[in-house]
């Protein structure tokens, strides 16, 4: 469940094998969870996910996720060596275990269906829900067709336009609204003149 699970740990936290990501490929989604962790904005709760990383040995994680995610990982690494001191200091875990896990290294991957990250060609979710978006807009054009009537379709991003953008240009929309190019004055006259077109 993402830093909630770092936090909670428990069940939380286990070592994954081949059948835990058998048959999955085709999924939207995530089969290990995801959650927003109010706890991990606190050191309170970062000094709980870094003794249950601890206590697995683990010294290696990779964080897929958007802004939160990967500001969060941020911070927990350059706050790392002094929640060990804390936890050395409190009793909770030996000096030594402190220098056997003394460094902790973060991968961050962009997880983000509205493909905003710059600097990379697609970020994780933007493929599958393209691929989503387009099987419902297959879906509703028949019985656009058959009803001989105009659907709206709202799709994600709320500051990035890439999924409509794309979505319309793939599906062959009449109209197409981006936040990053704002209709302007009389649009819906000139969208109606080209719908009746």
């Amino acid at each position: 469940q993402g830093y909630e699970g770092l936090v909670e740990g428990g069940d939380n936290i286990k070592q994954a094998n081949w059948l835990s990501v058998s048959n999955i490929i085709q999924l939207g989604g995530t089969v290990i969870g995801s959650a927003r962790c109010k706890a991990f904005t606190t050191r309170a709760g970062r000094l709980r996910a870094a003794r249950n990383l601890v206590e697995h040995g683990i010294t290696n994680l990779c964080v897929i996720g958007g802004d939160g995610s990967l500001t969060g990982a941020d911070i927990f690494r350059s706050e790392w060596a002094g929640l060990l001191e804390e936890l050395v200091r409190d009793g909770q875990i030996s000096e030594e275990v402190a220098k056997k896990n003394c460094h902790l290294n973060i991968v961050g991957l962009v997880g983000s269906i509205d493909n905003d990250f710059c600097g990379t060609d697609m970020t994780i979710g933007t493929d599958s829900a393209l691929h989503r978006i387009m099987e419902v807009v297959d879906a509703i054009t028949t019985t656009a067709q058959s009803h001989q009537r105009t659907f709206v379709l709202e799709v994600m991003g709320r500051h990035c336009g890439y999924l409509a953008l794309v979505s319309g240009l793939a599906s062959g929309a009449d109209w197409l609204f981006i936040p990053e190019s704002p209709p302007e004055d009389g649009w819906e006259d000139l969208m109606c003149e080209r719908l009746g077109e």
